[in-house]
């Protein structure tokens, strides 16, 4: 069997993905699932934060959210039986590559897989969908009534993040980077047949970089500001400083601070955010949070492990009732995965990539 890893020389180095033979699996331990992988979606591979935890290894598994067949159980497994359909995200310290035939996986990290979702969606939608629930549900609580900001929700994650916020009654603003992304949100509709309201209520169009967002977002709610932000990234410094063209449409740290509602939440996954303390007097006048968004906090302990469990199954649930509707491109054959993972690598892929076998 062949699996895909990657290897960075020295720190800082471009990672280079290789297949590499395995040998047999070692014998099933008495938690384990032994999985034949049916689809596996690919995701940047955070080195910096496996070298914080210390977990860098000579070669990096490749693939972590894998859909698959139960082939066999260990004996202390409770929860699965052979031939069961499963679905779920592999631990970061993880020797195992979701990128191989048939891998073997603890029992804690898998929930079953409803016979309604195809393979490729239930591995292009779960981790997405941890990451939403994460931030909507336990860094900020949305429910009816409330605004959220979503940044940039065209993208894989934005996607989720707005049906589930629209779904638990709460207004949607998005921010758009290019006009294709602008058409594509302003298609979105509920599932439910027959009502022709869009899912999001106003497409911030940033793509020109003439639109200013806390006016926009400030006009859209009355002056009252947003309760929820999610942020795509944030402009740290001013404009002179910032390199990439990507970053230039990003928004401002002051212009969240001013869009956001008294009480309001901003939810970030900009892991270096500085804030000045006029940006924290800001934060303190109306009674607001920051807080950040790193969804693999669930597989760091195992205090969580029931509410992240019940997390996937409603991901499963959601996904089979089309309240989910995933941002993927089009399948991809294995001997593909190793150009693919380059784009995901350099965050170029503006759809989830899925690895189907």
């Amino acid at each position: 069997m062949r699996a895909l890893y990657g290897q960075q020389n020295s720190p800082g180095e471009e990672i280079t993905f290789v297949f590499q033979e395995r040998e047999n699996l070692p014998p099933t331990r008495d938690n384990d699932v032994k999985v034949q992988v049916r689809a596996c979606a690919l995701s940047w591979i955070d080195t910096k934060l496996l070298s914080e935890i210390k977990l860098e290894k000579e070669l990096l598994p490749v693939g972590r959210e894998i859909s698959g067949v139960v082939l066999e159980v260990g004996r202390k497994v409770t929860f699965f039986q052979p031939d069961d359909e499963v679905v779920g995200i592999l631990p970061l310290d993880s020797e195992e590559s979701g990128l191989c035939e048939v891998i073997l996986v603890h029992e804690h990290y898998l929930v079953r897989k409803p016979e309604k979702v195809c393979w490729v969606e239930a591995a292009g939608t779960v981790r997405d969908g941890v990451r939403a629930y994460t931030a909507l549900h336990y860094l900020s609580q949305v429910s009816p009534g409330k605004t959220v900001l979503v940044m940039d929700g065209a993208s894989p994650f934005g996607t989720i993040a707005i049906q589930l916020a629209q779904h638990r009654g709460a207004k949607v603003i998005s921010t758009a980077y290019s006009l294709e992304d602008k058409q594509y949100l302003e298609r979105l509709r509920p599932p439910v047949e027959g009502i022709r309201q869009p899912l999001v209520a106003r497409v911030i169009d940033v793509s020109n970089g003439k639109i200013d967002v806390a006016e926009s977002c400030l006009e859209e709610t009355g002056g009252l500001g947003v309760d929820i932000v999610l942020d795509a990234g944030v402009k740290l410094y001013s404009a002179e400083d910032e390199s990439t063209s990507k970053s230039q449409l990003l928004p401002h740290k002051h212009d969240i601070i001013t869009l956001l509602g008294v009480g309001g939440h901003w939810i970030t996954t900009e892991k270096n955010l500085q804030l000045d303390p006029p940006d924290s007097h800001s934060l303190f006048l109306k009674g607001a949070t920051v807080s950040f968004l790193n969804d693999e906090i669930w597989n760091l302990s195992n205090v969580q492990q029931g509410k992240y469990l019940s997390i996937l199954e409603d991901i499963m649930k959601k996904l089979s009732s089309s309240i989910f509707r995933p941002q993927l491109d089009e399948p991809i054959p294995l001997y593909e995965a190793k150009v693919s993972m380059e784009i995901v690598q350099k965050n170029q892929a503006r759809k989830r990539q899925v690895i189907q076998f």
